[in-house]
């Protein structure tokens, strides 16, 4: 993988975190509907395992070698 596909990666694991970041947010204190609050809890939750999965195979894939 290049260093530019991974910087693209990097950039979607830090998306995923701080989406489910504002999810979480909003199943937690804003949304009074329970069904509502589930949905959102578990999309921010799966949402923060895919963006730890990446940022993990982002740390240890390694240097790309470059120039």
């Amino acid at each position: 993988m290049s260093a530019l596909d991974k910087m693209w990666v990097s950039f979607a694991g830090i998306a995923f975190l701080m989406i489910s970041m504002g999810f979480i947010y909003l199943s937690r204190y804003k949304l009074k509907n329970g069904i509502l609050k589930f949905i959102f809890a578990l999309v921010a939750y799966i949402l923060l395992i895919l963006g730890f999965f990446i940022m993990i195979f982002i740390v240890f894939s390694g240097p790309t070698g470059g120039a």
